[in-house]
């Protein structure tokens, strides 16, 4: 049900600031990928990385397959170090955390945007996350599947020193804020990034050296109001992934 929305792409950006705090994620996306570089290398990985998640969640057993074998192919091959600690994008400590901030801000984004959620239903998300993450290494059973105890994931994390915003992680949240070419996507890359940086948690939101004032927190308090207004008057053909819908209608038949 949460996947379905196209609003997630709202707080996609949040949850990969929240992965680069992590000074090993940070280093190994700075040295390994080239979306930098490339003028609409931004936008060629946020595409790569939607297809895959929508096939993994809604694609037949071999296209969620395939998604998950190219992911985890590239995934081998990221491996380095940061001063004496080695990294691999395979370590199944990065993974988690990648997988905690993709859950918890896709849940934010979901209840910001679309409407609230019940705990039964916060609950079954995350369970359904973490028997998802399977296809790509990761033990289901090293992952929370309730939203209490992804919460307390979340905080450890936070609290728990690991964290650390460095200069690659800023450079790197530079590019995933104002892609490049500027005019592409606008004005949807000034909603994303005003949401982005809205829903960081505020010590994070300092260590990135990103502004936010109450005059932003009342642009993002407007920006709700607008998208939750014709979200709700939006059909399901425009607000929900063609894959997304496919899927469900061949779900409701097979169960017919």
């Amino acid at each position: 049900m949460v996947h379905r929305e196209r609003l997630l792409l709202l707080g996609w950006s949040r949850a990969i600031l929240l992965q680069f705090a992590h000074p090993l994620i940070a280093q190994a996306v700075f040295e390994h990928s080239g979306f930098r570089s490339n003028p609409l290398g931004g936008w060629q990985r946020l595409l790569r990385t939607l297809r895959a998640m929508l096939a993994l969640t809604f694609g037949s057993d071999r296209e969620a397959a395939l998604a998950a074998g190219r992911i985890n192919t590239i995934h081998a091959r990221v491996n380095g170090r940061v001063n004496d600690t080695p990294y691999s994008a395979t370590d199944p400590v990065l993974m988690r955390w990648v997988h905690l901030t993709c859950v918890d801000s896709f849940l934010r984004t979901y209840e910001l945007y679309v409407e609230p959620l019940t705990v039964d239903q916060r609950d079954a998300y995350c369970a359904e996350s973490a028997q998802g993450a399977a296809a790509l290494g990761l033990d289901p059973g090293s992952l929370p599947r309730e939203f209490c105890s992804m919460q307390d994931a979340m905080a450890a994390m936070f609290d728990g020193g690991t964290l650390a915003v460095t200069d690659a992680a800023r450079t790197l949240a530079r590019a995933v804020l104002y892609p490049r070419p500027g005019w592409l996507g606008w004005p949807f890359v000034g909603a994303v990034r005003l949401s982005t940086i809205g829903m960081l948690p505020a010590g994070l939101r300092e260590a990135y050296g990103l502004p936010w004032t109450s005059s932003d927190e009342r642009r993002l308090a407007r920006l709700v109001v607008l998208v939750r207004t014709l979200r709700a008057r939006m059909p399901f053909v425009l607000a929900h992934w063609t894959i997304a819908r496919k899927a469900i209608a061949r779900r409701a038949n097979a169960a017919a």
